[in-house]
């Protein structure tokens, strides 16, 4: 995706080679951070935009969706409903799905491991301009990041095709025992595969938004998606990160960088630019 800049990479562990050693790794791990809890975000919103369109999409009655109608969950992961699966839900009903992702380590397609549930609540109301989708997390973890919150989406239809406003106030424990929180917005809006709701290998996302994010003994950082973020569902098939392409700003008092995820290339790969220096990060699986 990207050639290397001063010959720097920063792999999975970090790992950083030359003379500013231990200032480079500060650097990179606060890009790395950013784009963990992006990981994150994005899987969280597939998910439970996915668990409110196995309902709403799944035949008169809404009595066909099974507990496998999710197609973007694995095997390891299940789903139970209220109402039960096999009972039609009713206009102005509210639907309660419990996503469990198991204690063990649950892959996802895209290689990311899921342990804990999260909770989707929504009223069924299929013909509303606009849904308001609630999810809450029960001792989740997204690759070993502990993520605790209530969450809600806004999901209208403008142009005949979904666009989602994620309202974000999450706290992040990494397994180092450092503590994140982030409050902001981030808006999706698919811009392909939405004509193939069978096939979500197709589906592309267009993501902006801003948000601010507190750091351990750090000034607050504020966030603004200068690019859109491209989002394809079809890197999961390679076991990469959806995040292909885009442009995040991250400005604090006496600092501003930038994270680039490239031309839309399936791969891991990122550049983080600080004071007119970019270097190569590593930002999922290798």
């Amino acid at each position: 995706m990207k050639t290397k800049i001063l010959g720097l990479i920063v792999v999975c562990g970090i790992t950083l080679f030359g003379c500013q050693k231990e200032d480079l790794k500060s650097i990179a791990d606060e890009a790395k951070v950013n784009a963990k809890i992006d990981l994150a975000n994005d899987d969280v919103s597939d998910i439970v935009e996915n668990a409110y369109d196995a309902t709403t999409t799944n035949g008169s009655g809404r009595g066909l969706e099974s507990a496998t109608s999710q197609s973007n969950l694995p095997a390891c992961a299940t789903v139970d409903r209220d109402p039960a699966f096999g009972t039609p839900v009713q206009v102005g009903q509210t639907v309660t799905k419990t996503i469990d992702f198991g204690t063990l380590g649950c892959p996802m397609s895209n290689g990311n491991v899921l342990r804990g549930k999260i909770i989707v609540t929504f009223v069924y109301q299929p013909t509303a301009p606009s849904q308001s989708i609630n999810y809450q997390f029960v001792d989740f973890y997204h690759n070993d990041i502990k993520i605790v919150g209530n969450k809600n989406f806004t999901r209208t239809m403008p142009n005949g095709h979904p666009v989602v406003v994620m309202n974000m106030d999450l706290t992040a424990t990494f397994p180092d025992g450092r503590v994140f929180t982030r409050v902001g917005s981030r808006t999706r809006e698919i811009i392909a595969g939405y004509d193939t709701p069978n096939v979500l290998g197709d589906n592309v996302y267009q993501v902006t938004g801003s948000w601010t994010t507190t750091y351990p003994n750090l000034a607050d950082q504020v966030s603004t998606i200068t690019s859109p973020l491209i989002v394809k569902m079809s890197c999961a098939s390679l076991s990469k990160p959806l995040i292909v392409e885009g442009v995040i700003s991250f400005v604090r008092p006496s600092q501003t960088s930038t994270l680039d995820y490239g031309s839309g290339d399936c791969d891991n790969l990122a550049v983080f630019t600080i004071n007119g220096n970019a270097y190569n990060i590593i930002i999922g699986n290798p």
